[in-house]
């Protein structure tokens, strides 16, 4: 093999472009879809070459804005209907759609046509060529008349290089049949050695041009943009004709040394990104798995059910900061993630349907309430309908959630039945009125002592007295029914207020209290012990229904506004107090227990 003939197939090889498997950069359209369908139904009646590459991107941002409008579409429907998962989310129809698939498929019948003709010219262009080296062969055997054959073969030269699209299976195998050709020509010609030299002397003048060039490509920050630019060079190179024969090594070795850094580089590149395309393929299993790994049947709440949903957005936001995957993954990754969320909400909405139904068995059981209450309220047997109404508001606290639509209109209702019946009462029972009104006065003048109690005393004498005052509060009877709450609410601050400034903890303090009481009781015969046990139980019950409506209650609370968490942390507040109280209640019980043995 000549030195020419080594240079090209050396040079095959440095410019075979290696392998990746890369996505495309994201596409980031400033126009409509009705814009680009219009665009492409212009492109489609201009020459397929010039138009090629505009139609596959406008095709990519069409569908790319076509899956941003169905997703933000969805999104919405989810936020839409999020207290009612029976509606199932359909995208809206595509209008341009047709019009877009009509016009690429008149572009591809078009580009069909273009490359059937475009092979056809290449297997003619390649015909012409060989036809060219023939006549080369020819010149080249006529040793007798080369020297008077020069121009001819100059043209012959001048015509192969112009001929420049052919299949590329045979570019190289022409190029080399051709540099052979001309090698010949130059080692056999006898013209003037000074035409030869300069011939020789410009080809290096412009090769070492190219080496140069290429030698620049090599510190180029855009590596992509530095390989195609080397594929050029290398294009310009095979148009140039040979250099003095001791010179053909060195300056191809030259440019070969530059293509070779330039190669190495664009390797490297890919490398890094089929790399980095691994590490988000992790990042995307691990986030996967997360989603397959929620256990559903664990989630028995609409706040547990909320506290997932919030994770899964949180983690379909970190899928979206995720970078590329391998194309043959991408799909198949997506899917795969889809599917578990979907699966997710899936459950969730099973899961509301179900409570759906509760809330209608609720509602019914809550009017049934009201229609109770509202039947006794003209009664006159006072004391009969007084325990019916305290049965029928225990009830009414065992009775779960209704939907928030209702709550509030049912609970006034109820509340107003036994309100008119109470008051009827209280005006029937004036003299009772005058036993309570001394009641609450004097609990009032007790609240007054226990605020009134001296900074200065020690605590344990402070807790004493604490003690003997709940005691005394504790041996007074009724007082009237509207002012009870809010005397007990009052009485509890104070009691609090004196816990903390003599720092005596709140429950030992409460039980303490509670143990001078049930001494007090069990100074009887027992059977005020178990009336108190019985009232504690129904304590703890009442306590018990009202810490299972506050729970299920918190799922019906969205936390995006500000609103809606300020109701959501006093919920949460009230949940941690009744479970404090309680834990108090059980203890108390078990004190009496241990004074009933």
């Amino acid at each position: 093999m000549t030195d020419s003939l080594q240079e090209e197939s050396d040079m095959a090889s440095e410019s075979d472009e290696p392998s990746a498997d890369i996505e495309t950069e994201e596409v980031k359209p400033n126009l409509s879809r009705q814009q680009i369908v219009e665009r492409l139904e212009t492109l489609i009646n201009s020459s397929v070459e010039e138009v090629k590459d505009e139609i596959e991107y406008l095709k990519q941002c069409y569908y790319k804005l076509r899956k941003q409008e169905v997703e933000s579409e969805k999104a919405r429907h989810n936020a839409d209907t999020q207290d009612d998962a029976d509606t199932e989310f359909v995208p809206a129809s595509d209008v341009f759609e047709e019009r877009l698939k009509n016009a690429l498929q008149v572009y591809k019948e078009k580009k069909a046509r273009f490359l059937a003709e475009l092979e056809e010219l290449r297997a003619k262009n390649l015909e012409r060529k060989q036809a060219i080296l023939d006549e080369m062969s020819k010149i080249i055997n006529d040793s007798d008349n080369i020297n008077k054959r020069y121009n001819e073969f100059q043209q012959l030269q001048q015509t192969f290089k112009e001929i420049t699209d052919i299949p590329a299976s045979a570019v190289n195998q022409m190029w080399k049949n051709f540099q052979h050709s001309v090698e010949q020509f130059y080692d056999m010609l006898k013209i003037n050695k000074e035409l030869r030299d300069y011939d020789f002397k410009k080809n290096l003048e412009q090769k070492t041009t190219i080496c140069k060039a290429a030698e620049a490509l090599t510190e180029s920050d855009d590596i992509i943009a530095a390989f195609k630019e080397l594929q050029h060079l290398h294009d310009e190179w095979r148009n140039i004709g040979p250099v003095e024969r001791d010179l053909r090594e060195q300056i191809w070795n030259r440019f070969k040394d530059a293509s070779t850094v330039i190669s190495k580089r664009y390797q490297a590149h890919f490398e890094a990104i089929k790399e980095k395309e691994k590490e988000n393929e992790e990042a995307k299993i691990k986030l996967c798995e997360k989603v397959e790994g929620i256990a559903t049947d664990e989630l028995k709440s609409f706040q547990s059910w909320e506290d997932k949903t919030k994770e899964i957005v949180d983690i379909q936001a970190e899928w979206k900061q995720i970078g590329y995957t391998s194309r043959k993954k991408s799909s198949q990754l997506y899917e795969r993630f889809r599917n578990a969320c979907d699966i997710f909400f899936k459950k969730k909405s099973e899961y509301y349907k179900t409570v759906k139904s509760e809330f209608a068995k609720n509602l019914e059981q809550k009017r049934a309430l009201c229609e109770k209450a509202e039947e006794m309220k003209e009664s006159t047997e006072w004391q009969k309908t007084t325990e019916k109404y305290i049965a029928l508001q225990k009830e009414w606290k065992t009775v779960g959630a209704v939907p928030r639509k209702y709550s509030d209109a049912l609970w006034k209702r109820f509340i107003s039945a036994c309100d008119y019946f109470f008051e009827r009462k209280a005006k029937e029972t004036a003299g009772q009125m005058e036993i309570e009104k001394s009641n609450l006065a004097a609990k009032q003048a007790i609240i007054e002592k226990i605020l009134a109690i001296d900074t200065d005393m020690e605590g344990k004498e402070a807790e004493a007295e604490l003690r003997s005052l709940i005691a005394e509060w504790n041996n007074i009877g009724f007082v009237p029914f509207k002012e009870k709450d809010k005397l007990n609410k009052a009485f509890k601050a104070a009691l609090d207020k004196q816990f903390e400034k003599f720092n005596i903890q709140n429950r030992n303090a409460r039980l303490s209290a509670f143990a001078s009481t049930i001494k007090d009781i069990s100074g009887g015969n027992g059977s005020k012990l178990h009336s108190e046990r019985d009232r504690l139980l129904r304590t703890y019950d009442r306590m018990k229904a009202e810490l299972q409506t506050y729970e299920n209650n918190m799922g019906f609370f969205s936390i995006s506004s500000k609103q809606g968490n300020n109701i959501v942390k006093e919920i949460e507040r009230k949940i941690k107090k009744l479970k404090d109280d309680m834990q108090l209640v059980i203890q108390k019980i078990e004190m009496i227990d241990e004074n009933m043995k």
